[in-house]
């Protein structure tokens, strides 16, 4: 059996993923430009408690999720440890992107941002996992 009937049987269908990864790119994209320029609507994300945390659990699962999905779940060993691919890579933006915030006049470096992003992360992986184990 080809490697494409099995990855179809499976239920992996890369173009979709592609697409749905590539769409929600855009969307993360428009959400850092409109927090970077203070334009995120404050006084309506306000009124759920915990938002910003939640936010960032939510908003790093699904790229975490369909990336790994659409790499295959590739994993990288070194030093005896696997890593996943993507969200590794993810990972590392993030961190970054967490550091960065604290040189923008909107924004502040907050360790608990960072850690809900990176829980997102996780979680996003875990169920990847999970959903190609079955």
């Amino acid at each position: 059996m080809s490697m494409s009937n099995r990855l179809l049987q499976k239920g992996f269908q890369p173009i979709s993923l592609l697409l749905l990864l590539s769409a929600y790119g855009c969307l993360f994209l428009f959400l850092l430009w409109a927090a970077y320029t203070n334009r995120l609507p404050l006084d309506l994300l306000s009124t759920i408690p915990n938002y910003d945390k939640l936010g960032h659990l939510i908003l790093y699962c699904i790229p975490s999720y369909l990336g790994h999905r659409l790499c295959r779940q590739k994993q990288v060993k070194r030093v005896g440890v696997s890593l996943p691919v993507f969200p590794g890579l993810f990972a590392l933006f993030t961190i970054v992107e967490e550091l960065i915030q604290g040189l923008s006049p909107y924004r502040t470096l907050d360790a608990g941002d960072m850690i809900c992003s990176l829980v997102g992360i996780w979680v996003g992986c875990w169920l990847a996992q999970r959903r190609d184990s079955k």
